[in-house]
């Protein structure tokens, strides 16, 4: 019997020490609507509440192994069953999160002052943990064009060109922008990576939350002959709302960088041991999270198909990006207000909403606001309507 899932229902997390409420971005009021981090308003799946009552049943919470042949069998039959992607056991990682596993690939692969190359706008941790491990950043900026997001390959070929490029951190799906890139365009970028001996990180993380119709394919998927430059960063986080779990599936092909992850995340750092619990929900996640998955991409479809439709008859100005991946919205609001910090300020005070602004995905998220449409339709009917208000005031 299929379980209905209830996403009207408004959980209250006051008390949990959640991010997303407790934490909120410098300036925003306390009491305004939070939809900036990217986790969900919604309930966890059944079988996952379900299979975490009865590990806590067992009584014992002590070091618990990653590399275990329910949690591999789980989270490789997941990549077959959804995306047809075979992946061995042995080349499945564990890291605490996929942003961690950015900065232990950099450790692994990298030295100090080496290139990297992203594309804003992007998901700025992107930024961070390249700044943050001395590293450098080369930025091959998204061309924005009639209202959606494409690769620049001719920026992206001069970038890879650059010997003092060590490889690319991809975005797959794009947060902010929602692009799913197709086989063709990820091909493309493979063989530019292949002409100059390159590698590519793709964060994948959002890979399960496409719109219904919509085909992410896995980088390793695309390009298996170039596997031993590839790494893919995958996590039941998003898809699921186990952020708080931390765990995440590294998928690593190449031996000798398999011993050089080991080399960081073990003797170096000693963070290779997962929670029990984050190990039973990814379990249950992936073994039996598929219906609730199914019916949560249904309702964001509607979530956004609702934004889309309000943003088109009630903010002639503005447009949204056709958002097929992800749960996040990117709005355009330049033709309203492109002062970036203006715009933070008149979201913050007047609409009493917390966004993760646009700017902070680099400059050229000016003007934009990501919404994180992963909330019940109340809620982000009260986010567009605010978003309204505070814009008429600008007549």
């Amino acid at each position: 019997m299929i379980m209905k899932y209830n996403f009207d229902e408004v959980v209250d997390r006051k008390g949990t020490y959640s991010c997303k409420l407790d934490q909120m971005p410098e300036g925003a009021p306390s009491d305004a609507l939070s939809v900036w981090v990217a986790d969900m308003d919604f309930a966890c799946a059944e079988p996952i509440i379900r299979a975490l009552h009865e590990r806590i049943d067992r009584k014992i919470f002590g070091y618990t192994i990653y590399d275990n042949e329910d949690l591999k069998h789980a989270v490789t039959g997941w990549f077959k069953r959804r995306y047809d992607w075979e992946v061995a056991k042995e080349d499945v990682f564990f890291s605490p999160g996929v942003v961690p596993a950015l900065a232990f690939l950099l450790q692994a692969l990298t030295n100090e002052g080496d290139g990297i190359i992203i594309q804003r706008p992007v998901y700025y941790p992107f930024t961070n943990k390249i700044n943050g491990n001395n590293r450098k950043i080369f930025n091959s900026s998204l061309i924005y064009e009639n209202g959606d997001y494409r690769m620049d390959y001719e920026d992206l070929e001069k970038k890879f060109a650059d010997e003092a490029v060590k490889g690319m951190i991809l975005c797959s799906p794009h947060n902010p922008v929602g692009r799913v890139w197709t086989v063709e365009e990820l091909g493309r970028l493979v063989e530019i990576a292949k002409k100059y001996g390159k590698w590519i990180i793709s964060d994948e993380i959002h890979m399960d939350l496409t719109r219904k119709g919509v085909v992410h394919t896995p980088l390793l998927k695309v390009a298996p002959e170039y596997a031993d430059h590839i790494v893919v960063c995958t996590a039941p986080s998003k898809t699921f709302n186990l952020a708080g779990m931390q765990l995440s599936n590294i998928v690593i092909p190449n031996k000798e960088w398999q011993k050089k992850w080991l080399g960081v995340i073990d003797d170096a750092f000693s963070v290779s041991m997962a929670n029990p619990f984050g190990i039973a929900a990814t379990i249950a996640a992936y073994n039996e999270g598929e219906e609730w998955l199914d019916q949560l991409r249904d309702y964001l479809d509607e979530n956004i198909r609702f934004v889309k439709e309000f943003v088109k008859e009630q903010l002639p100005k503005a447009s949204v990006t056709a958002v097929e991946g992800t749960y996040l919205i990117w709005l355009d609001l330049n033709g309203y207000e492109s002062d970036p910090k203006k715009l933070e300020k008149l979201m913050q005070e007047t609409a009493r909403i917390a966004f993760d602004e646009g700017y902070i995905f680099g400059e050229e998220g000016n003007g934009f606001e990501r919404i994180n449409a992963a909330m019940p339709k109340r809620n982000v009917e009260d986010c567009m309507n605010r978003i309204k208000k505070a814009l008429d005031t600008l007549n």
